[in-house]
């Protein structure tokens, strides 16, 4: 089964790898995962002013903080892991993926690191659910 996990290094990105740990069937090597951490755009003006190997660098080190512990996780449960970074709109980017990708499963945690603004599912979570025909688990 092709596995994307959203992971955005907050609580529940550790609920929901505690989770798959727990349960055997969504863990080994039957499986194909892909951990996915989406980075904010930098806003078109700021970006201007920057140079291109400054911003890449903003990005790839924010995207390591996130991977670096998953990377840890994975290595000790002994599962192969493809690790991808994107660029852009958190929902928009997910779901895109999990369509593209011809994932089986979406794995995602009701919140991330954004506001309280939704207290029952987090709007990324909502937006993904919403506009993503991939079946998903929302670990809570």
């Amino acid at each position: 089964m092709k596995i994307l996990a959203a992971v955005d290094g907050s609580p529940f990105t550790r609920r929901m790898l505690a989770y798959l740990a727990a349960h055997d069937e969504w863990m080994g090597p039957q499986h194909e995962y892909t951990m996915l951490h989406v980075v904010a755009a930098v806003p078109p003006r700021a970006a201007a002013v920057l140079d291109k190997a400054t911003l890449k660098s903003y990005y790839d080190d924010g995207a390591e903080k996130v991977f670096k512990p998953l990377r840890t996780f994975c290595a000790k449960q002994g599962l192969k892991v493809n690790f991808v970074a994107k660029v852009g709109p958190a929902a928009e980017t997910i779901a895109e993926m999990a369509k593209k990708g011809g994932y089986h499963l979406l794995v995602l945690g009701s919140h991330g690191h954004g506001t309280l603004g939704n207290l029952v599912m987090g709007s990324v979570a909502t937006k993904v659910l919403a506009s993503c025909s991939t079946p998903a688990l929302l670990i809570r």
